[in-house]
Order: C-alpha cells, then sequence, then structure tokens
C-alpha cells in the first residue's frame, strides 16, 4: 500500500503559532470610515473592477471576465463571524448559515439546493458557505454566464439576506447536522489549537469564539434565537456582493439594484474585536500532550498592533520583512536538509492577532524526544541572523524569487481566473489590501530594487518582529519534555548565552545538466483533426504531445509519464516504489536539493517525481521562459537522480509520524485499513509493518526503478501559451537527446489483476479519537474503465446516490453531516473498480444509518428515480463537459497520454451525448447490477473503547465475486 507521508509545512509553522492572523496591511481609520479602503490609499484601484453602493448601504464589486469564459460566481459576504456571539450564542453564525439553505419567503425548504442543481451547480463544489471569526459568505459558482441564472443565483442570495424564514421544525433537523459537522471537527488538531490559543492570548476573545461553537448552546438554539441573530447581523451596511464573470457589468448592475434594492436597512453593530493581546505579559511556558501530535516548540512574543494601512511606503517596507523573514527560514531550511539535521522543520515570522496586536514567533519540529538540540540550533541560527545580518547573495536569492513572481502575475494578468479576481475582493473587504494591477505591482518593486540592501532588509525585519525576550513557550508533543517546563526555559537561556559567529554562505555552482546528447530527431508528426493535438515522436522512442492554447497567458504545463509505476510492486515486494516521491529530496547527482534551490531561484521550474498505477510521472507549471530549463531539469531527474541520504532520512521521519497518528482520526483509520480488507491482504494494497517502510532504502528503490527510468517509454505533454516549434527543439535537447527506449509502455498483463475481497462479513476498525465518532462504509466491487458507457452510468448513479443519501441521512435524519459516494472504475487495474457509500455518523447512529443507507439503496433497485432527480444529477455533469477545455489543466488530461491512450479523446468527445442518452431505467438497472446490499463489503470505523454493535450480518452474496 502507497503510503502517504508529508513534512510539516514551514509557512504552517510559523502560521499556525500565530493563528489566527490577518496582514499587517490593514489600519484603523480615522474620522468617518470610507465606503472602500482605498480611498485613503496612495495605490490605485485595478480599473477593471466596478465598487458600488445602494442607498441602503449594501456594497457590490463588479468585474467582467472571461476566465473561463461563459461563466462567473457570485459571493454575498456578510461581515458577521463568531466574534459577534454573545457568550448564550456561541456557534450561532455558523448554525445560521447553515439555514440559509433551509428556506425563505420565496424558497421552501430544501429547495434552494434543488433549484441550484437543476442549473447545474453540484451541491458542496459550485454551492458552498464558510463562517469565520469575522464574516459569513455564500458562494455561488455559475457554469454559465446566462443571465437567467444570474438572476436566480442573486435572488437566492436576496432569500439569504432578508428573508429566511426559520421554521423550528427545519431548525430542529439541521441542529443534528451542525452538531455533526461539530462531532466531526473534534479532532485532536482542534483541540490543540485552541488550547494554543487560549496559552497564547488566555485573555482573548478569540479563543472562546472558534466558529464552530459549543454543543451547549447549538442544543439550546430556538428558531427565535437564531431569527434574532440573523435579523440583528445581516444588514445591507454590513454586506457585500461580489459577481466576477463573463457578464456586461452594466446588466449586472441593474440585477443587483433590482434585487437588493428593498431590503431595508439596519443598525450596523460594531464587531467586538479578537483581543486583548498582552504585549507585556509574564513569560510564562505550556505543555499539551496528545498521542497524535508530533513534537513542536513555539517561541513567541507579542506585540501592539501595527497601525499601516495599505501604502505604496507600506507595500515597500513589507517587501523589505519579507525577504527578511525569507532568509531566515531558507537558513533554518537548510539546517533541516543536512545528512543529521537538529529538527525536521523550523520557521520563523510575524503576523497580527485581528487589529488587537502582533506576534512574532519561531516554531521548531523535532524528532519525538529530540525537541532540545531542536529549539537550540534553531535558536541560535535566529540569532546569528539578527545579530550579523544577511549576505548580498542571500538577498539577491530573494529578490529574484519576487522578481519572477511579480513578472509572472503581470503576464498572466490578462487570463486571471474568477476565483483569483474573487480573492482580490475579499483581501479588501477583510483587510483593506488595495486591489491593485499586476503590472503597477511589478513596476513598483523594479524601483525598489536597488534599495534592497542587506542593511535595510535587516533594519525592516528588526522594526516588526517582537525580540524573543523572556519569551512564551509551548511545547505540543506525544510525551512530557523530560524536566518539563523549566527544561524548556533553561534551554531557550541556553540558546540566548552561547555565542554566535558570522554565518559561513557557499556559492552554488551554476546548474550541470544543460546537454544530453545529440539532438533528437522527429520521425513522426501527425495533429490529432477534431481537438488540435499535435502528436510527435522522436528517433530514441520518445513520445511528445503539444496543444496551444491561449487560457493562461505565460502559463504552460508540462506532464512527463514514463513507464513502470506502481505496476513494478509484486506480491514479493510491495513497497518497491514506496520511496519514488523523495527523490527529490535526494537531489541530482551533481546538486544537493539544497543547491537546487539556491540555482533555481528566480526561475518557474518544479522538481519532483512521483508514482502512479502504471507510470512515474512529473508535473510542472512553468513559464515560456523557463520551459526549455524545465525540461532540463526533469531530464536530469531521470537520468541521474542523486539519491542522497538526507533523502532517506526525511523519508523515515514521515514514516514515524505517519504511524503514530495513523487511527487517531475515523478517517486516517479506514484510510489505512481499507486497501487491506477491500484487497483481501493483497500486501501491494495494505499497510504493511512499520519496519518495512523503515527499511526502505534508496539503494533497494535505485535497483527497482533505475531500469525503467533508463529504458521505459516516455511521453511527453506540453500544453499552454507556447510555440509549439520551440518546444520540440526543447525536448529534442533533452528528451529526445537520450539513448533509444522502448518505444510502447509495456502491457503488465499479470500485474494489473487487482483482487477484491471475498470476505462479505462485517469488518470493524478501531480508531483512538472521541468515543462519538464512527464511519460507516458500504463498498461494492464494480468493473473497469473499458466500457464508456457503463462508466458514464456509474458515474450518474453516483450523483443520484449522493443526492438521495444527503436528504435521506442529512435533511430528513439530521444523521451526517457530510455523505458520501463514489464510483471509480479503474483504468489501470483489470476488471476492478469499486462504488462505495460513507458517511460519518455518532456511533450510537449507527444501525439507523445503515437502515437507511440501504432503504436508499433498496429503493433505486425496485424503483424507477424521478425525471427531475435525473436533472438534478446529470446538469451539473454535462455543465461539466462544457466546461471541461477551459483551463490548461483540463486540457493536459487528454494531451498527456495522446498517444499511449488515444481513446480519451474519442471518449470525450462522446461524453455528452452519451451522459444525455441515459435514463431512469439505466440508473435502475445499474443499481440492480452492481448495489446487491449482499455483495457489499461493510466497514464499521468505531472508537477503542466502544462495543460492537449488535446488527444484521450481512446475507451471503448473490452473485459471484470480483
Amino acid at each position: 500500500m502507497r503510503l502517504r507521508v508529508a513534512a510539516t509545512a514551514l509557512a504552517c509553522a510559523v502560521l499556525a503559532a500565530c493563528a489566527p492572523i490577518t496582514p499587517r496591511v490593514s489600519g484603523t481609520l480615522r474620522g468617518p470610515a470610507p465606503v472602500w479602503a482605498f480611498e485613503r490609499s496612495d495605490l490605485p484601484v485595478e480599473p477593471e473592477y466596478r465598487f458600488g453602493r445602494l442607498d441602503n448601504g449594501l456594497r457590490y464589486v463588479i468585474r467582467r471576465n472571461a476566465t473561463p469564459r461563459g461563466t462567473a460566481l457570485v459571493r454575498l459576504d456578510i461581515a458577521a463571524g463568531s466574534l459577534d456571539e454573545a457568550e448564550s450564542e456561541r456557534g450561532y453564525a455558523h448554525f445560521v448559515e447553515h439555514m440559509a439553505f433551509n428556506g425563505s419567503t420565496r424558497v421552501p425548504e430544501g429547495e434552494m439546493v434543488r433549484v441550484l442543481e437543476r442549473s447545474g451547480l453540484a451541491f458542496g463544489a459550485d454551492t458552498n458557505a464558510s463562517t469565520s471569526f469575522q464574516a459569513t459568505t455564500y458562494k455561488l459558482d455559475l457554469p454559465t454566464a446566462d443571465p437567467a441564472l444570474l438572476d436566480t443565483a442573486l435572488m437566492l442570495m436576496r432569500e439569504t439576506a432578508g428573508e429566511l424564514t426559520f421554521a423550528p421544525a427545519a431548525v430542529e433537523r439541521e441542529r443534528g447536522v451542525v452538531l455533526s459537522e461539530m462531532r466531526d471537527r473534534n479532532t485532536y488538531a482542534l483541540k490543540n489549537a485552541l488550547d494554543q490559543a487560549r496559552f497564547a492570548h488566555p485573555r482573548a476573545l478569540y479563543p472562546e469564539r472558534f466558529p464552530i461553537g459549543s454543543a451547549e448552546t447549538v442544543s439550546a438554539a430556538s428558531a427565535d434565537a437564531l431569527k434574532a441573530f440573523w435579523s440583528r447581523e445581516y444588514v445591507p451596511s454590513a454586506s457585500t456582493v461580489i459577481v466576477i464573470g463573463d457578464f456586461d457589468p452594466d446588466v449586472v448592475e441593474t440585477a443587483i439594484r433590482t434585487r437588493f434594492a428593498d431590503w431595508q436597512p439596519g443598525p450596523v453593530e460594531n464587531q467586538p474585536g479578537g483581543g486583548p493581546v498582552e504585549t507585556r505579559g509574564d513569560p510564562r511556558t505550556g505543555i499539551h500532550i496528545d498521542p497524535a501530535l508530533s513534537e513542536r516548540v513555539s517561541v513567541s512574543r507579542h506585540g501592539r498592533w501595527l497601525d499601516e494601512p495599505d501604502t505604496a511606503a507600506n507595500r515597500r517596507e513589507d517587501v523589505l520583512r519579507q525577504i527578511g523573514y525569507s532568509i531566515v527560514n531558507r537558513r533554518l531550511e537548510r539546517l533541516s536538509r543536512l545528512p543529521e539535521p537538529p529538527f525536521r522543520d523550523a520557521g520563523f515570522g510575524t503576523g497580527a492577532v485581528f487589529k488587537a496586536g502582533r506576534t512574532t514567533s519561531l516554531v521548531v519540529d523535532s524528532v519525538d524526544r529530540k525537541w532540545r538540540a531542536g529549539l537550540v540550533a534553531a535558536a541560535i541560527e535566529l540569532r546569528r541572523a539578527l545579530k550579523h545580518g544577511f549576505t548580498r547573495a542571500e538577498v539577491a536569492e530573494q529578490v529574484a524569487v519576487i522578481c519572477t513572481s511579480v513578472t509572472n502575475a503581470a503576464a498572466s494578468a490578462g487570463t486571471r481566473g474568477n476565483g483569483m479576481l474573487a480573492g482580490a475582493v475579499m483581501a479588501l473587504l477583510r483587510d483593506d489590501v488595495v486591489p491593485t494591477a499586476p503590472a503597477g505591482a511589478m513596476a513598483r518593486f523594479e524601483a525598489m530594487i536597488p534599495q534592497i540592501t542587506p542593511a535595510a532588509v535587516l533594519a525592516a525585519l528588526k522594526r516588526e518582529a517582537v525580540p524573543l525576550r523572556n519569551p512564551l513557550i509551548r511545547f505540543q508533543g506525544r510525551h512530557p519534555p523530560q524536566g518539563g517546563s523549566a527544561a524548556l526555559r533553561q534551554a531557550w537561556n541556553e540558546a540566548m548565552a552561547k555565542p554566535v559567529g558570522k554565518a559561513s554562505m557557499q556559492t552554488a555552482p551554476g546548474f550541470a545538466y544543460a546537454a544530453f546528447g545529440e539532438p533528437g530527431s522527429v520521425v513522426a508528426d501527425v495533429r490529432e483533426p477534431q481537438l488540435g493535438i499535435r502528436t510527435l515522436r522522436f528517433a530514441n522512442g520518445v513520445r511528445l504531445n503539444l496543444k496551444h492554447t491561449e487560457l493562461e497567458t505565460g502559463s504552460a504545463l508540462v506532464q512527463v509519464n514514463i513507464d513502470g509505476g506502481d505496476m513494478l510492486a509484486t506480491p514479493d515486494n510491495p513497497l518497491a516504489t514506496q520511496m519514488v516521491r523523495m527523490l527529490s529530496s535526494g537531489g541530482l547527482g551533481k546538486h544537493s536539493e539544497d543547491e537546487l534551490q539556491t540555482i533555481l531561484a528566480g526561475r518557474t521550474v518544479a522538481f519532483a517525481l512521483g508514482s502512479a498505477p502504471d507510470t512515474f510521472f512529473a508535473s510542472a507549471r512553468t513559464t515560456p521562459a523557463d520551459l526549455e530549463l524545465q525540461m532540463q531539469v526533469l531530464a536530469a531527474l531521470v537520468t541521474d537522480p542523486g539519491y542522497r541520504p538526507e533523502g532517506e532520512l526525511r523519508y523515515r521521519l514521515d514514516v514515524n509520524n505517519f504511524f503514530l497518528r495513523k487511527d487517531a482520526t475515523p478517517g486516517s483509520a479506514l484510510s489505512s485499513e481499507g486497501g487491506r480488507i477491500l484487497s483481501g491482504g493483497d500486501p501491494r494494497f495494505s499497510l504493511q509493518d512499520v519496519d518495512a517502510y523503515r527499511k526502505l532504502t534508496f539503494a533497494r528503490l535505485k535497483a527497482d526503478i533505475s531500469d525503467r527510468l533508463a529504458r521505459g517509454a516516455i511521453e511527453v505533454a506540453v500544453v499552454g501559451d507556447i510555440d509549439e516549434d520551440e518546444v520540440i527543439a526543447q525536448v529534442s535537447r533533452t528528451f529526445g537527446a537520450l539513448p533509444a527506449r522502448e518505444v510502447d509502455f509495456r502491457a503488465y498483463v499479470e500485474q494489473r489483476r487487482r483482487p477484491f475481497t471475498s470476505q462479505r462479513t462485517r469488518h470493524i476498525v478501531r480508531h483512538k479519537g472521541p468515543a462519538d465518532q464512527a464511519i460507516i462504509q458500504l463498498v461494492w466491487p464494480t468493473r473497469d474503465d473499458a466500457d464508456p458507457h457503463e462508466t458514464a452510468g456509474l458515474d450518474l448513479l453516483e450523483r443520484v446516490v449522493r443526492i438521495e443519501l444527503t436528504e435521506a441521512l442529512r435533511e430528513n435524519l439530521g444523521k451526517a453531516y457530510s455523505p458520501a459516494a463514489s464510483s471509480a472504475p479503474s483504468r489501470s487495474w483489470t476488471g476492478y473498480g469499486t462504488f462505495a457509500i460513507a458517511a460519518s455518523i455518532d456511533v450510537r447512529d449507527l444501525a439507523a444509518t445503515r437502515a437507511a443507507i440501504l432503504e436508499t439503496v433498496a429503493a433505486l433497485r425496485t424503483s424507477l428515480v424521478s425525471d427531475d432527480m435525473i436533472q438534478r444529477a446529470r446538469q451539473p455533469l454535462l455543465e461539466g463537459f462544457e466546461n471541461a477545455l477551459k483551463s490548461n489543466s483540463s486540457w493536459m488530461s487528454l494531451v498527456d497520454r495522446a498517444q499511449s491512450e488515444p481513446d480519451r479523446i474519442g471518449r470525450y468527445l462522446t461524453g455528452k451525448a452519451r451522459l444525455s442518452a441515459l435514463t431512469a431505467n439505466d440508473i435502475k438497472a445499474l443499481a440492480v447490477r452492481w448495489l446487491d446490499p449482499a455483495a457489499a463489503v461493510e466497514i464499521y470505523v468505531l472508537p477503542e473503547s466502544v462495543v460492537s454493535p449488535a446488527l444484521p450480518e450481512p446475507a451471503p452474496a448473490r452473485r459471484s465475486d470480483r
């Protein structure tokens, strides 16, 4: 079984210590507040945005945009979140968000989602909402820029804003869903976040107002109380409507005014601050222990909030600071990559705590029981940077990174997606960040480059970072630190007392992989007639597929597929490809990973290899200017991986953490055991003993995969803003110049046989999370992906089951927050596929949920679903076909294997007609064929302390097992 583990992200480590944070560019306004924050900034607003305000106080933002063409998004942002709740209202903001989908003046309970599904919006994917500390946002992604659909969307937003009914029966039903969500989120991670917030800010409001609320107040919430909160907080002057998409702005503005002008204004209550933040509190030490937590020490200090409105001067200051933080973190990262690193990861940063203060933190992730060495090493490195400053080379590296970022942003400005443009509006609403044009940002940065000196960077960093004198120190992990709080403080004091010299910096060499041999010649060149995909083959057997698009200016996607992948795994050697993803940590033969990071600074280049069921693959997003370098990097990774020991070490650290938390939640426990159960214990699909993973080495990996890397068929695909002839020349000099390879991908007939268990008895999986959490999953064997008609039918059946389950479990019973259905006919494993139904529930509801699932399945097998149900399930899929080729990533799904799997193109071209032809009779026939209750594997994920429930045993299977 492929073990999925990931190291702690550096940025997350820093931000977690400061959470919740808001950007520094957010200022307290003096005098009457302007309608928009940019009215008091010297930064020019990007002119394509249209800003307006109705007489009742509602604001709106409109922007015409054609990426993706013919689509749009609509947002309703209410500046009211969990901070607006009274003590007795904890969780009300989130509860009200749920009630927006449960009845209003014009839309009966349960109809809102159905209206949207009929128009092609899938619940969850295109129809959603979120609640934070400070705001609630309702989100609709429109698959078509149809004026009638826009009117429907704005009507629904208007209903949410001022017409919700809060029927007591609807409140009671939704209460169960909200409590289910609360139960599902009650994990070690949430408990740790709460403890961290209360330790960092013991007198602040926000730790007691996490948006999920409390079970007591949610359970006691009445319809009248929820309506009172909604009426108080949902007022026009606290609301903003955002429409971004392929519409005439005049039409949109008229529609907004028509829908929202009659919303009566109401008084606006000032939102309480999230603080207070103690800037002069006594140094405290905290310890939080949980078996699922890896070891981390956070050292922090609070300071006053810096009132810095978004101006050109403050942005220049912020650039200098961010370069300083990046250099410090780059040094810490370098230490984590040593053959014997002192810590796993570390990060340094400063973030604002709402508008109440700011926090500077050093966060160190260490191997269990090795916290002292990690803390001391990270602290000394931080002191070194703050005392001696930075080198010109370090500053130049970060300047190159930023320069590339702003240059790429300016180049692609004309094809930014709706979501990115809406994100800029949300930054304006949340943090007073002015939405400026990328070209202007690039010009401002280029103008300040001469001012970016090591001294200026260090000075800016020190102006913001709060000195970590007598800091707060918090430990989290599985084992208490030896010596307790006193030992933590002693270690910090020890690090502060040690002498620190200047950093020793080495100059990275130039990239050593520019030549791969004589450029290859093209021996075949064909253009596919219907989609215009160009396919070529070089004399050495390497294949190249190209598609020029104008969807994303200045951007190109690259995909390299190499024969092999997980087909190399066998029952005797099931972990053959397990370490492939760590090859990048081993660098290249002539460069370590750390050297590569410096060499490639300022270039848009990716460096990674993964393993899929039948190929090794590398995916990258680059630019036309960096495309040749990207090809060189990937060709070097395939021909000369470094296999350095630091990659092995990082892998083992990740493995240890994975196994220590693999059953910490019901979801992780199911993920760990599901493969073993469904495969009947086949080692290739089963989690092995931890020692099997610990024994893996790069030497063994090299022996297992080197033949495929050296000789296996290669198919390269490039999609985007490209010159086809230039790409052909670049590939000819890299992959096309390699020694001759196999032309065709191997069949792997025997390896493609994947078993499905014959054991239809009940399977119990145990987890170590809260005693009320459980998951029920039913899995049926189906078939592979060879028959496109049946695959389409199973896709539609999946949608029908998902809708039926949502209504049965979530809406009618209030038993599950997120019931799920999935159909997965395999393209890689012959004859293999699954159809699964799952629900995360209270352990006490296991029997009732099982009965509801089986009842839903039985109804599909005995009765025809309605035409309305077919439309609600099918329309989002049809819209998916309409919008499928409006992004480079969608094109890549057809281009990447256009020669070795050409049937994908034909299936796409006929897919919409195939889906449209399916009927209710087809759905019933598929349910009868594949969803026999007696053929399902039933898996129950239960707490360790709970006795297995007495449920009817599954009936004997009435058809042969697959």
